[in-house]
């Protein structure tokens, strides 16, 4: 288990213990982050799943995916800290990790 935080549009904050090897998004719905719906159930065409990750994290969460472009781009999110959670695998090299949950998911 690793130690990850989700920081609400409010403030509030949310740490949860997420299983290493299932996605972010898995992990947040499982343990009832509120901001992240997950309609599509984690196959990246919903963008209900978005994050922000905190800039001290973005090179170990990755860059974009090509599977992630589309849905980012169609939902506007400008924000140089995007991802969908359902693309980022939780990994013990994830301890600690902070991401925001966009204002259009609250």
């Amino acid at each position: 288990m690793v130690a990850i935080r989700f920081i609400a549009v409010d403030g509030s904050m949310q740490t949860i213990d997420a299983t290493v090897g299932i996605s972010l998004m898995e992990n947040a719905v499982a343990n009832g982050v509120e901001a992240i719906e997950a309609i599509c159930g984690g196959n990246a065409y919903c963008g209900t799943c978005r994050v922000h990750v905190e800039p001290e994290w973005r090179k170990v969460t990755g860059a974009v995916t090509e599977m992630e472009e589309p849905m980012i781009e169609a939902s506007g999110d400008t924000d140089p800290g995007v991802r969908l959670s359902c693309q980022i695998e939780v990994t013990e090299a994830l301890e600690g990790l902070v991401v925001r949950t966009p204002a259009s998911q609250s």
